[in-house]
């Protein structure tokens, strides 16, 4: 992979994967590993975050969590579809959506709290909303790639070793499952605000002593309960262009397939799941032509593909935040 970009340049990638790695690592720890000062880190950052739409939150790793993750297609009436979509983005358990389908398509994925949150987002919410025409849900059964493991690091512009010096300390991982404590929302409410807001900022909110804050959120990354993400716009270094694909493979090609399209540069995100297909992906190219030459090539050489439809994004509305229109 390599980036085109007018604005932004190597140096610019590579501090977006270096916060894709390490999310609340200081400017200073970030300039010695790409080799720069931290005056200059931080003129990147707030360039990077004016221009180039980057966020940093934390995300709660339904999948580590054992918590349900679900991937919705919604089929509107065209002049609504904008709409709802804005409805849905306001939403906390919303993570990310986007208008395909001429614009009469809303596709997004939840993370219901509970399962009575997810029963009364499916069989009450939806389905009683008037313009919604057709609903299909497919729940996520097993994540090849995407989640902490992210898109960036697919350009190779970090060497292990720097990848390595940026991991952060949290230390070994909690024993057994991950798992969030009612004491923790306090924590989390500042940290999906923004996931860089420093120790005095989190003692605040939480009312919790400075090292306390500390150790509960290195136990928290460490277990995979929570992980730092970094949201930007993959525009701004020549990849316009993302689509949902709705893959269906034999039943006994599932788990291969899967973990072929986790090697594929373009696939930013790619899971198992039940329902009308049983593999989606999240795959971010240059232009329709290399969607095309992606979905004719790596993936339609797969052995085991039975069927591809493939949904490109007219608009991306929500990824990881969701800025509302005027502001």
């Amino acid at each position: 992979m390599r980036m085109e970009s007018d604005t932004f340049d190597q140096l610019d990638l590579q501090l977006l994967t270096a916060l894709e790695v390490n999310g609340r690592a200081s400017f200073s720890r970030l300039g010695d590993v790409l080799g720069v000062s931290d005056q200059t880190v931080a003129r990147r950052y707030r360039r990077l975050s004016a221009e180039g739409g980057l966020r940093v939150v934390a995300v709660r790793d339904a999948d580590r969590l054992g918590q349900d993750h679900w991937t919705l297609r919604l089929r509107c009436v065209p002049d609504s579809a904008l709409a709802i979509a804005d409805a849905l983005a306001k939403r906390p358990d919303t993570n990310w959506i986007g208008l395909a389908a001429g614009g009469t398509e809303v596709i997004f994925g939840t993370r219901p709290r509970s399962a009575g949150a997810r029963d009364e987002l499916l069989l009450g919410q939806l389905p009683r909303t008037p313009r919604v025409l057709e609903i299909r849900a497919h729940q996520m059964l097993h994540r090849f790639w995407g989640g902490p493991a992210g898109w960036l690091r697919k350009f190779g512009v970090l060497t292990d070793d720097q990848i390595e010096a940026l991991r952060p300390d949290t230390g070994a991982a909690p024993p057994g499952p991950a798992r969030l404590e009612p004491e923790d929302e306090a924590l989390l409410a500042v940290l999906e605000r923004d996931g860089r807001a420093s120790y005095p900022e989190l003692q605040r909110a939480t009312g919790r002593s400075e090292s306390a804050v500390k150790r509960r959120l290195s136990a928290l990354i460490a277990s995979g309960a929570v992980y730092i993400d970094v949201e930007y716009h993959s525009e701004i270094f020549g990849y316009p262009t993302a689509a949902v694909l709705w893959i269906t493979t034999e039943p006994a090609a599932l788990h291969r397939v899967g973990e072929a399209l986790a090697g594929h540069d373009e696939v930013a995100h790619a899971a198992a799941t039940a329902g009308p297909s049983n593999i989606i992906v999240t795959a971010v190219t240059r232009s329709t032509a290399d969607l095309y030459a992606y979905l004719s090539g790596p993936l339609g050489h797969l052995e085991g593909v039975r069927h591809v439809e493939a949904s490109p994004f007219l608009r991306r509305i929500k990824q990881l935040t969701y800025a509302r229109p005027g502001r």
